[in-house]
């Protein structure tokens, strides 16, 4: 019995599932301050500037970054596996992914907004 992606409805959650949920999580928590500095149309920090991570990027380029990153976080959580947000331990993962990549994201972008009081 298949559930329309070809792949069985009890398919066991393997090891990679996991780690692709976390890394699911950070790309996912990442979109956030790409999307939201892009749509209110402010330059903002992406890969993209110079120096890449500290310059400025367009408010066109940042819309791109995060939808790109919400992509990505699509395929890593949604394709791969069988992702339940009502498993725990599926919802844990992708949240420790998120939680880890926003403190991080704080971290850096504190240090260049004043932020790291």
């Amino acid at each position: 019995m298949t559930n329309g992606n070809t792949q069985p409805m009890d398919e066991k959650t393997r090891w990679y599932h996991y780690i692709s949920y976390f890394f699911g999580g950070a790309f996912l928590a990442n979109t956030i301050p790409h999307l939201v500095n892009g749509v209110s149309g402010s330059p903002f920090q992406s890969p993209f500037s110079s120096p890449p991570g500290q310059g400025l990027s367009s408010s066109t380029v940042n819309v791109l970054w995060g939808m790109l990153n919400l992509v990505v976080a699509y395929l890593l959580v949604v394709r791969v596996g069988r992702f339940e947000l009502r498993r725990t331990s599926h919802a844990v993962v992708l949240g420790l992914g998120a939680l880890l990549m926003v403190l991080m994201l704080a971290h850096v972008f504190g240090k260049l907004h004043g932020g790291n009081l």
